[in-house]
Parts: structure tokens; sequence; C-alpha cells
């Protein structure tokens, strides 16, 4: 029997594909999913007979293990509780999206223990597991409402091309599962990066949309300066804070990034594209940096989530951003380490800024002296 297969733009509730597609994989069977990258085919783990499925329909080595597909950075931890730095700070910065990470499955708490022996080999069957978040809504509301993890792999038979749209899918596929979505073409219409994370080394195992180089800038220290306008204080406190680092670990100011470290600044009531207050630019040129380049930007949802560190002048700033995202608490702090306030010096004089820039260059030194750069480093 061909198939079913529902076009999800024509579908009147999109909350009903949802629960046939969870239905389906609940029922232990097999369907076709969309994804930013290529169409995948998804199996519950919680069914060994879909998984074993899988491995007959693709005519799939038994070596060659079936990636997951979870929720989000999150829950990654529920499968490798004990996942390096390194992985999670690139699962929290490139999910949803094109990167499957291959990481040690090692831990005696992961829920893939409870899972039954055969899925485990289908997954693990070298002592490590792919971890996928696929950037779809449809799909991301099916994995939130499925009662466990689901493998995936590309929707095509051995040998055959990825399905970069559903024609493609049902035209390999349409007599060998029994749900198709079809979400019209991919975006990327290209696999995702497989990337080996093991301890601080990146191993590119297949290379899609993401290259190595990209992965290996999105592995590095991220650390965010916050202010209110982002045109006095936190521009000085990015400038100070970069040349502390350039001097940390001996590298020129303008090699932070290729040393993996990113130093940027924001403002909670910013708006993006104003300069530098004149009297903040001068204070820096004293110390022999520019900043005459500068432009305003907000704080983000983005930029918050990216970073490890985010430095705010006050208090209050700290609580504007944890009130929009509460997850952040571990990552936002005072730059003043007593969590006291650093004033804001606008329309004052230019002695006023250096005072004010001489208490953040004290407070952020303090930071430095903190961090051990030497882990995001690039090998």
């Amino acid at each position: 029997m061909a198939a079913v297969v529902i076009e999800i733009k024509k579908a009147e509730d999109l909350r009903d594909v949802v629960h046939r597609a969870v239905e389906a994989l609940s029922a232990g069977k097999l369907i076709v999913i969309p994804t930013e990258t290529v169409y995948g085919i998804a199996a519950s783990a919680l069914c060994p007979e879909a998984v074993e499925r899988v491995f007959e329909l693709k005519n799939r080595d038994n070596s060659k293990p079936l990636a997951l597909a979870i929720s989000g950075a999150d829950e990654a931890l529920d499968f490798v509780p004990d996942m390096a730095p390194l992985a999670l700070r690139i699962a929290r910065r490139t999910w949803p999206g094109p990167l499957t990470l291959i990481v040690d499955h090692k831990h005696p708490d992961s829920v893939i223990n409870q899972l039954e022996p055969s899925v485990q080999a289908a997954i693990v069957p070298n002592g490590t597991v792919g971890l996928r978040v696929p950037a779809n809504e449809i799909v991301h509301q099916i994995l939130h409402l499925t009662a466990g993890p689901i493998v995936l792999t590309s929707a095509n038979l051995g040998g055959q091309p990825e399905s970069v749209d559903a024609e493609m899918a049902i035209e390999s596929l349409s007599e060998h599962v029994d749900l198709i979505l079809d979400d019209g073409p991919s975006h990327y219409k290209k696999p995702s990066t497989l990337a080996r994370i093991n301890g601080q080394d990146i191993d590119i195992v297949r290379e899609g949309v993401l290259d190595k180089a990209t992965i290996e800038q999105l592995g590095g220290f991220i650390g965010v300066v916050v202010c209110t306008g982002n045109t006095c204080r936190s521009p000085m406190g990015e400038a100070i804070f970069k040349k502390r680092i350039a001097d940390r670990i001996g590298c020129e100011y303008s090699e932070l990034e290729a040393n993996g470290v990113t130093i940027l600044s924001a403002g909670i009531a910013a708006g993006p594209g104003a300069g530098p207050a004149q009297q903040s630019v001068e204070v820096m040129n004293g110390i022999g940096v520019d900043i005459t380049s500068h432009q305003s930007r907000p704080v983000t949802a983005r930029l918050a989530n990216y970073a490890d560190l985010i430095l705010t002048m006050t208090n209050g700033h700290r609580q504007a951003i944890l009130s929009q995202w509460p997850t952040l608490e571990p990552r936002v702090k005072t730059v003043r380490c007593d969590g006291g306030d650093i004033a804001d010096p606008i329309g004052s004089p230019v002695d006023v800024y250096k005072a004010c820039a001489d208490q953040i260059d004290e407070s952020i030194s303090q930071w430095v002296n903190k961090i051990d750069f030497e882990q995001f480093r690039k090998s």
C-alpha cells in the first residue's frame, strides 16, 4: 500500500498533521519528515521493529549508526549527561540547524540505556551517538509530543540520492513507508554536516551545510558586555575586555577571533547602528584602541543564547535580561564582581568617562583572570 501523503501547506489544521505523525510513530510506523537539509525517514526509538525496518529499507550496515533526532540542546544532556563543553557550545549555537553532533556515549545515566538492546546497537554500535535537532517547525512539534526520541536517516533507498523535496521521497519510498509529510523543497538541499566532537577536537566526518571553519568559530568563547544604549559604557567594556584577553593569551588585539575568542557589546534599550560617544572614543584612544567603527546593537535572543558570559553594567540590566531569558541565569553577571553597579557617564566630561573606564577595567581584569581561555583556543 502506498504511503499517505500530507501536504503541510494545504492542511487545515497543523495540529492534526502533528498528531497523525506522532500516532504513526507510536504505532511503530515509518514516516518521512521534512528538515532544512534533506527529507528524512523517522521511526520511534521505542519500537525496535520499526528501527529494524529502517535498516532493511536502507540496506544499511549495522555498524553504521542511525542518528537520534531530539528537541533541543538542553535535551541532549538526557542522552549524554557528560557532554563535553565544546560540544555543548556548538549545540547551543547551531541547533535547531544543519549539524549532527557525534559524541561519546558512556555515561550510565544516559536515557539511551533504557532503550531496547537492539535499538541501542542501532544508534551506538561504536560507543558514540549522533544527535540532531532539525530546523523545521512541524518536526519540532512532533519531537515535543513523541513519547521518546526518534531515529532519523536520509529519505532514500540505499545508493540513491537524498530526497531534497517530497516528490523525490514519494518516488523512492512511497511503497516502503506509511506517511510522508510534504513541506515543499528543503531549504539547503544538501545533508547536515556530521561533526565528531572528542574533548577539544573537531573532526568533520561528512561536510554538509556547515564547514569546519564555521563550526570551529562557533565553538569558541563568546562574551558580551551590556549597558543601556550601547554607546558609552559597553563599547568601552568591549574594547577593554578584548585588550585584557589579548594580553592574557599573548596575541594581538586583532587576532582574538583567530584564537577562538569573540567579544561583543550590546544594549538592552539600544537601537541598531548608533556610533559611540565621542568621550568613549577619546578614552579608548588613550589605551591604544580605536572604537570609532563601533555600531550599537540591541540584546537579542540569539546573541544572549550564544554567549558564554554576559557582563552587565548594572543589576537592572542583569534583571532585564533574565526577565526575558531566565534560563541564562548562570551566564549573566554584573561587570563588578562584587555585584555593584557602574554608573552611566552619558553627557559627562571626558574625565568622568575616564573614571568609568578605569572602574570597568579593574572589574573586567578580574573576570579575565578567572576564565581559562586555553580551552577555547583553536588547535
